[in-house]
This record gives C-alpha cells, sequence and structure tokens, in this order.
C-alpha cells in the first residue's frame, strides 16, 4: 500500500486537496494548525461567497463534513509540521504532539493572513470604533444580526467602503493586488442596501477591478439595481467631527478636495502572506517569493509543484487567490501528487 499524502492546511484547497484523493482511494493525512478545519471562510466567519451566493458555513461547511467523514483520511487539528526530511515517496514528518507521518508526498494549503488595519492608522483603524474591516462586517451577516455602528449599535445611514487596504500599496510594502476585494466589497454594499434600503453605500476607489464575469455581476450591478455610488479618489484620512466620520481626501476625478461624513467606514483588507511562511519554508525547504508566498514551478511543465520536489502547494499559499480557483488547485494538487505516489510504488515494486 502507498503511503499517505500529507495534506497541510485544512481551508478551501486542503478540503479540496483532501477529498480528490480519497475519492481516488489515496490515503491522507491532514494537518491544521487551527481547532477546527475550514480555513479563513469558517473561522473568519465569512458570511455569503462570491461568485455562488451560497452562505460560507453551508458551503465550506460542506467540503469539511465530506473530509471529516471520509475513512481514508486522518485528520489532525491543532497540530503543526515541525521537521520534514526525506525524499519523494519517502518523507518523514514530525508534527508538534509528536507523532510521525511517513509520507508519499505533501501538500501546502497553508493560506493566507488578513491585512492588519493598524498598519493603515491615518484611515482610523483602532481609532474609531466605526472603522471596522470587511471581515467584520461579513461576521454581522453571518451572526444574523445585520449591519450595526459598533460604538452603540445603531443602523448606519451612510457608508464608506475603502479599497485597496493593504493591497497595492508600497508605503507599506504591498505592492500586489489581493485579486479579489472589488468584487467582494461591491457584493457587501448591495448585501447592504439590501438589508437596509435606506441606507446610503460609498465605495472609494484607485481602480476597479471586478476580473472576468465579475464585472457585469457586481461592478455594474451594484451601480444600476442597487445604487452603491463609486468615487475615484485618493484617501488622506479619515477623522471625526464629533458626530461622524469624515473621509478626506481628493476626488481624482474632477481634482477637488472631498471630505464627507459616515456613520460606519469599511476597510476592504488585502491578503498578506501566511504569517507563518518563513517557518514553513524552513521546515520543508521551499523557496519563498519576493513578497513572502510560496514560490511555484511553471505552470506549464510542473503543475502545483514547489521548488522542492514531491512537496506541492495550491490555492492562496501562492499568492492572493480565489477561493473557487483554490478549490480547482486543490484539486490539481491531489492530482499531481497522487501521480508521484502511484509511480513510486511502481518503482518500488519492480
Amino acid at each position: 500500500m502507498s503511503r499517505p499524502v500529507l495534506v497541510v492546511g485544512g481551508g478551501p484547497s486542503g478540503l479540496s486537496a483532501a477529498h480528490a484523493l480519497a475519492a481516488a482511494g489515496q490515503r491522507v493525512v491532514l494537518v491544521d494548525k487551527a481547532d477546527r478545519l475550514g480555513g479563513a471562510p469558517i473561522l473568519s466567519g465569512y458570511a455569503k461567497l462570491v461568485p455562488s451566493g451560497e452562505w460560507a458555513r453551508d458551503a465550506i461547511g460542506g467540503m469539511v463534513r465530506r473530509v471529516e467523514t471520509n475513512k481514508l483520511v486522518e485528520i489532525r487539528k491543532g497540530v503543526t509540521v515541525k521537521s520534514f526530511t526525506g525524499s519523494p515517496g519517502d518523507f518523514r514528518a514530525m508534527l508538534s504532539d509528536g507523532k510521525t507521518v511517513e509520507a508519499g508526498a505533501a501538500i501546502l494549503c497553508t493560506g493566507f493572513t488578513h491585512f492588519d488595519s493598524v498598519n493603515k492608522p491615518e484611515w482610523g483603524f483602532g481609532t474609531y470604533p466605526d472603522v471596522v474591516t470587511t471581515t467584520q462586517v461579513e461576521q454581522m451577516f453571518s451572526s444574523g444580526k445585520g449591519v450595526r455602528c459598533p460604538s452603540d449599535g445603531r443602523e448606519p445611514e451612510r457608508v464608506a467602503i475603502l479599497l485597496c487596504v493593504g493591497s497595492r500599496d508600497r508605503q507599506i510594502g504591498r505592492e500586489w493586488c489581493s485579486k479579489i476585494c472589488c468584487t467582494v466589497s461591491a457584493n457587501i454594499a448591495m448585501e447592504i442596501r439590501e438589508a437596509l434600503p435606506r441606507c446610503n453605500v460609498y465605495i472609494y476607489y484607485m481602480d476597479i477591478r471586478t476580473f472576468g464575469l465579475y464585472e457585469d455581476l457586481y461592478y455594474w450591478e451594484s451601480q444600476e439595481k442597487h445604487r452603491v455610488k463609486y468615487i475615484k479618489a485618493r484617501i488622506a484620512e479619515v477623522t471625526s467631527d464629533g458626530k461622524r466620520l469624515l473621509v478626506k481626501g481628493e476626488d481624482t476625478l474632477v481634482k477637488r478636495p472631498i471630505s464627507i461624513p459616515f456613520d460606519l467606514v469599511v476597510h476592504a483588507i488585502g491578503m498578506d502572506p501566511n504569517i507563518d511562511n518563513m517557518t514553513l519554508s524552513a521546515v520543508f525547504d521551499v523557496k519563498l517569493q519576493k513578497h513572502g508566498h510560496i514560490e511555484k514551478a511553471s505552470t506549464y511543465s510542473n503543475m502545483s509543484e514547489s521548488s522542492r520536489a514531491g512537496v506541492f502547494v495550491a490555492g492562496a499559499a501562492t499568492g492572493p487567490e480565489t477561493i473557487d480557483d483554490s478549490i480547482a488547485q486543490g484539486q490539481s494538487a491531489a492530482m499531481a501528487a497522487l501521480a508521484l505516489v502511484r509511480s513510486a510504488l511502481l518503482e518500488a515494486a519492480e
């Protein structure tokens, strides 16, 4: 019997990889540092997912249950990999709980870390309670309580969503686009308008990047159907007049300063490399690309491979990624790992 494949990370890509391997009859050891599976969509309390509109607890929760009930998948929660030695087909992983796993291959599905808005203090987060993040708004929706101003619990009459917080910002070392923030923000804006029809929602942007088929479904629909207002602007700061928050900056289309009062200001936070990537790089002996994401080999010749033979990578571990694409990449990595393990088994039998 072939050795199991070690899957590190129980988010969308890891769950997808584990399920695909098990469906092909391959044993899997799934390791996650958290005390429950599901990754960011579950641990951070996401609401309705883009583009399906399904609730995260149902869609990703279903993926979790599918893996947890599969007899070919051994799950180790609250555990990290402390060392990883050997070669393709013959790896040895030591886990933090003292367990040793002999694996044929490994798939790193270790995801990302949400940008911490305290690194953008001039935009009010951490100073004013009614400056929140998109993740916090998602949690408001998923809790069933709806969007409220944290300071006093009232329903906001005017909401600003500020794009590119922790993305495309060289001043704070974030030179990449986080890919999904524009679309998620447009989706949140529409949800707010549906829940609070009398609430005016404004999106402040540098550029809009609702890529591919999302352009029509989110960018145009948010404006034409839900009357979300878009302001192309360079934001200077978020302050308060004592009653409301003030978003100050320059309207870059008409080239004039603007200062608009809001009840609630939302930071559309970007996707940082996983905070553990330096450790993962050392443990698995894989390279990181210049921004700190796990480096992957050329897609055209080495699908899903990292810089180390036998160690594959999928999802947001390699850079900002959508949930749907992370799931697809998890399946791709699973097939690549399966091919390696089966090949090693055949060689050993000869």
